[in-house]
């Protein structure tokens, strides 16, 4: 059995992430891409467009000192919604954080059109980038 098409572009996008690849995830996210990170700290509100997002990574990766990965441990995958399970580590200073996150994917024409995140420790998260 092959894998659907957007598991390998969910796994592209991952690895593309990894590497601070941002040539390719442009190649893989709709032009207008609608972002949505949860909570109550610098990270949450909702993006839109590629390069908000890159903006967002910006901010990710400055308050974590460039240590912010995102582990996949299972993807699942159709013609419109994917799911990510991620392992989510980072440290700040003092303060580490390792949480698991299903990442929501909506794909459109093959694309990620829509992104949404969702915490197993959504307080745990806020008080870390708080």
């Amino acid at each position: 059995m092959t894998e659907h098409p957007n598991v390998m572009r969910m796994r592209e996008g991952y690895e593309a992430f990894g590497k601070g690849d941002l040539e390719r995830l442009r190649e893989l996210w709709h032009p207008d891409i609608r972002w949505h990170e949860p909570g109550s700290n610098p990270l949450a509100g909702h993006y839109t467009g590629v390069d908000q997002v890159f903006g967002l990574f910006g901010l990710l990766f400055e308050l974590t000192e460039g240590s912010f990965r995102a582990e996949v441990r299972a993807t699942f995958a159709d013609d419109t919604d994917g799911v990510a399970v991620v392992r989510l580590t980072a440290h700040r200073g003092d303060r580490d954080i390792d949480v698991v996150a299903a990442h929501l994917f909506r794909y459109e024409d093959g694309l990620v059109a829509e992104f949404q995140e969702a915490h197993t420790d959504q307080a745990a998260v806020d008080a870390f980038y708080g």
